[in-house]
């Protein structure tokens, strides 16, 4: 089947066999005569410029088909440009399409661009689906394609049925029989009726209450003492628990993003960004103790503190509007709390001790008789 070669000039692989290429650069039919099919050819440039008794089979970026085929063409590639003559059908894929000789049989074409020119034709239909369409040639009965813009400047035999957004620019005469347009049909916008948005709004309130529940639940009966502390936080101070939480809202993301732009403290922003994740999830069972707390004044359970607590917010934060203000009030105090319990656990020595020096019993006294004998 001719030769092949790759673009360093190397002969195409020695196993291959007399009816397959696959090489950078592969040529079909540089010879005299013709060559029997099935041929099979891939790689980055293909020309098949001698005529092909048979089918071919190609798959490349580029493909170029100058030769007259008397069998079937199925080919994949960038670029296809058929100016042959081919007996039976074409079947093509590729971002531009480009037939300038003579199909006997029919078409099938998915592309970007189409362009059947003037010296092209095809004896039978012309189907498939394109973002650019233009028909120059003839088409010996249907055009049936998907397009974005279509153009018949030819002759179509039969019907053309197109389905686009768009008229298609046909020529008069251009087209023996009907020319018929189907539009997308958009989907139809589903109305939502009052009832309906209330079951939806009530299904997500019932949900999360079921499973936010059952969180604070866990957390009243696992980590009392540590609701109890940071809580302690609002009850005592709860304004300064939302100014700490305000300046922390905005200075430590501001930190956090400067250690990821870093390449030494990246790890630390990413443990960071977790961190601060967490301790804002948390503010949610900070704030539902918080409010059951504020409830029940006794010695109710911590476990039945956090659950009403939290069947409160969470309606709270389902009402549009009021679920702003509770949200970042929840944060904002929630991560306060947080912040200033750690600041209060922190170890370290107060002003006062270091002032004081070391305790009496720390003094070394002088022995007895010492100051006699000086």
């Amino acid at each position: 089947m001719g030769s092949a070669a790759n673009a360093g000039g190397f002969d195409g692989m020695s196993g291959a066999s007399p009816n397959s290429i696959t090489s950078t650069t592969a040529t079909a039919g540089s010879g005299a005569g013709e060559e029997d099919g099935p041929q099979f050819l891939s790689g980055s440039v293909i020309d098949v410029s001698e005529d092909i008794q048979g089918d071919v089979y190609v798959a490349g970026r580029s493909v170029n088909v100058s030769g007259d085929v008397s069998g079937d063409i199925i080919a994949a590639a960038q670029t296809i440009t058929i100016t042959g003559d081919i007996d039976g059908n074409v079947r093509l894929a590729a971002q531009d399409v480009f037939i300038s000789g003579d199909i006997g049989r029919s078409a099938s074409v998915f592309a970007a661009a189409l362009n059947l020119t003037g010296e092209g034709s095809v004896g039978e239909d012309l189907v498939g689906a394109a973002g650019e369409v233009e028909i120059g040639g003839d088409i010996g009965r249907d055009l049936v394609a998907s397009v974005d813009a279509l153009t018949i400047g030819g002759t179509v035999g039969r019907d053309v049925t197109y389905y686009s957004n768009r008229e298609a620019a046909v020529a008069d005469g251009s087209v023996n029989g009907s020319v018929e347009r189907i539009a997308a049909t958009p989907a139809p916008e589903r109305e939502s009726s009052p009832g309906g948005m209330f079951l939806v709004w009530l299904f997500g309130l019932l949900y999360a209450l079921v499973a936010l529940s059952l969180i604070t639940l866990l957390a009243g009966l696992l980590f009392p003492g540590r609701l109890t502390r940071v809580t302690d936080q609002l009850m005592r101070s709860p304004w300064k628990a939302l100014l700490v939480g305000f300046i922390a809202s905005i200075a430590v993301p501001v930190v956090l993003v400067i250690l990821l732009i870093t390449i030494i403290g990246a790890p630390l922003g990413l443990v960071g960004i977790l961190i601060w994740l967490l301790l804002t999830l948390a503010t949610f069972i900070y704030g539902s103790y918080f409010i059951g707390r504020l409830i029940f004044r006794g010695a109710q359970r911590p476990a039945l503190k956090a659950v009403v607590g939290g069947v409160i917010l969470i309606t709270a934060l389902h009402v549009p509007w009021l679920n702003i203000a509770v949200w970042l009030a929840m944060v904002l105090f929630g991560l306060g709390a947080q912040l200033l319990d750690f600041y209060d656990k922190w170890p370290r020595k107060t002003h006062r001790e270091m002032d004081a020096g070391p305790p009496e019993s720390e003094i070394v006294q002088p022995a007895v008789g010492a100051e006699e004998r000086r």
